[in-house]
């Protein structure tokens, strides 16, 4: 029987492959990218540096030896590596369970591919059992809140929780996603709004998904 870390990890060693020889990989936040990053370092003699999306993921990535660079030194990066709190099969996303969304949106975009790594538990046909993350400049918490009501949302601050940008997090419950893509440009468009966890307009551009029987492929 294949834990959810043995899933995790298969997909985390198949994303090796993805991964160009002497170039600058962009990493993830959470616990699949854990593994990526673990599997990373058996190889990194063969890479040049890493940007890293969170400064839990550049401790791991600095704890491994492997030189973490920021954004603006790193120019174009030509592969994504991280995972998904619920994914389609049109490889729309929700991230940010991490509070990571921003900085992995930003690296994310500046990228050329995106590969998702996920267990099979994450797979769905509508997005939205997974609460959506909202990052917010504080001031705007109440407004936004009531914004995302009338959107039929149900949005609750995560308590005790401040991201690497400074900013607090609304997460949105009750939302049945059907255009993902219109969703994430509306809520956007919200004045104190830094960005939202819905990863639609671009989203992965090659799912590894983690099954009992092997990972398998999926592409956009």
């Amino acid at each position: 029987m294949f834990s959810q870390d043995d899933l995790k990890r298969a997909v985390a060693k198949a994303a090796i492959e993805y991964v160009p020889v002497d170039s600058i990989v962009g990493v993830g936040t959470g616990s699949t990218a854990n593994f990526f990053i673990d599997e990373l370092a058996k190889i990194k003699h063969k890479i040049r540096a890493a940007v890293a999306s969170s400064e839990a993921s550049a401790k791991r990535l600095q704890g491994h030896g492997i030189e973490v660079l920021s954004l603006n030194d790193a120019g174009d990066i030509p592969v994504y590596v991280d995972g998904a709190d619920e994914i389609t099969r049109h490889l729309h996303m929700v991230k940010g369970g991490g509070g990571a969304l921003t900085r992995e949106k930003i690296v994310a975009a500046s990228s050329k591919k995106f590969i998702c790594v996920c267990d099979a538990s994450k797979l769905v046909d509508v997005l939205g059992n997974f609460p959506l993350p909202i990052e917010v400049i504080p001031m705007a918490r109440s407004y936004i809140a009531r914004e995302v009501v009338k959107l039929g949302g149900r949005p609750k601050l995560r308590e005790g929780f401040t991201t690497d940008n400074g900013n607090i997090i609304l997460d949105v419950h009750d939302l049945q996603i059907m255009n993902p893509v219109e969703l994430e440009a509306a809520l956007n468009q919200l004045a104190g709004v830094v960005t939202n966890g819905l990863f639609a307009r671009h989203g992965a551009d090659v799912l590894l998904l983690g099954m009992p029987d092997g990972v398998k492929t999926m592409t956009a």
